[in-house]
């Protein structure tokens, strides 16, 4: 097949930015792919971090073309237009926020106007975690010219199914991130990093309210300091950054936490991930988390909270542990339990059995089915 992507990608940066980088690559194996990104994906006012683009090495992707401009309609029907004179055979747009809905529906239906091509959705979110007017009736707006979507939760597929019945979908879990190397000796991570601390815990990532960083905060604070736990913080505030360190400095924390707020270059992000003894998904809110994937690659176990798809991901008691959301006091009861039972080494090897289900080969599998399939707007259409 000729496949195009549709969404963030290199130069721009960020999680979704690899992912699209990593599908490429696992498409391309079997197929022509090509990648058209933005020139401009959020106007500055509504950009909550300090850059857009990547500032570290490129590890996988070719630069993509950087032609969309979210804010601009007429720039949509001129590349929905450059994209139908391509005359691909399948047009893939990654979905995570309303946000973008009018910019890929104007796109995917000029795109396919008198043309073979399908359209396809991976959607992250089918309702965002931070909800905005004119959320439904954007997502409705992408979704219109869809023939098919890729959903990598339960939790998406239950959005899916409610918002848009009938939807041709597959459920492909969110594959591993492989994109930041293999893992490296911890106490070598450690010392790159000035750590002295005997226990490590990692929370990786953006820092948004959804995420439960403040219940995190507080299970550290019920912990004993004879446990020799340091918390690392690692990425962008995208929320107030002054209350969480407020918030620290109130519960007596600033020598047990150490904070790095700026985005981790690619090569850097593999010395956090080896540093810690295990990653921390104190969410509130979620759908599926790419972190969670991260910390596989790097044979790290998690512990998380029961939202979302996080407990299809992670095995309580076997690949970490789940516990209820928004409950600091069980969340310090799980890390005690995985320091005093000693079950890092046991959870990481079970990591590494359990990691090899999300591959990126059965993420290209899952699409070549649905493209083989009835789509979305002829089943619909029947309706």
């Amino acid at each position: 097949m000729k496949i195009i992507i549709v969404s963030t990608a290199y130069p721009l940066r960020g999680g979704i930015a690899h992912y699209n980088a990593l599908l490429s690559e696992a498409l391309g194996r079997r197929h022509e792919v090509d990648t058209v990104t933005f020139k401009r994906q959020y106007p500055s006012i509504l950009f909550p971090g300090k850059s857009q683009e990547e500032s570290g090495e490129n590890i996988h992707a070719t630069p993509a073309p950087q032609l969309v401009d979210s804010v601009n309609p007429f720039n949509w029907i001129a590349v929905g237009r450059a994209l139908r004179r391509r005359k691909s055979d399948l047009l893939i747009f990654k979905y995570w926020l309303p946000f973008f809905g009018p910019c890929f529906g104007t796109i995917a239906r000029v795109a396919k106007r008198g043309t073979g091509t399908k359209v396809l959705y991976i959607c992250d979110n089918v309702v965002p975690h931070e909800h905005r007017p004119f959320d439904a009736s954007f997502t409705r707006y992408a979704f219109r010219p869809a023939d098919h979507f890729i959903v990598q939760s339960r939790t998406v597929e239950r959005q899916l199914k409610e918002f848009w019945p009938g939807a041709s979908y597959r459920l492909a879990p969110h594959p591993v991130y492989n994109i930041f190397g293999d893992p490296m000796d911890k106490q070598e991570a450690r010392r790159m990093l000035g750590i002295r601390s005997s226990r490590v815990l990692l929370f990786f990532g953006y820092v948004r309210a959804y995420k439960g960083l403040h219940v995190l905060l507080r299970a550290l604070a019920a912990l004993p300091r004879e446990m020799g736990l340091q918390l690392l913080v690692v990425g962008e505030f995208y929320d107030d950054e002054q209350k969480y360190r407020t918030l620290i400095r109130e519960l007596g924390l600033e020598d047990r936490v150490m904070i790095h707020s700026d985005y981790v270059p690619n090569e850097s992000v593999g010395r956090y991930f080896s540093a810690a003894d295990a990653v921390v998904l104190p969410y509130v809110s979620a759908t599926q988390s790419g972190i969670a994937q991260i910390a596989y690659n790097f044979d790290r176990p998690v512990i998380a909270t029961d939202v979302g798809g996080l407990a299809e991901v992670i095995i309580d008691g076997e690949t970490g542990y789940i516990v209820p959301p928004e409950d600091a006091s069980r969340l310090a009861a799980a890390i005690t339990k995985y320091y005093d039972e000693g079950r890092e080494a046991e959870f990481a090897a079970r990591v590494r059995q359990e990691k090899g289900k999300y591959s990126w080969d059965n993420m290209v599998a899952s699409i070549e089915d649905l493209v083989q399939s009835e789509p979305t707007s002829q089943r619909m259409a029947s309706q």
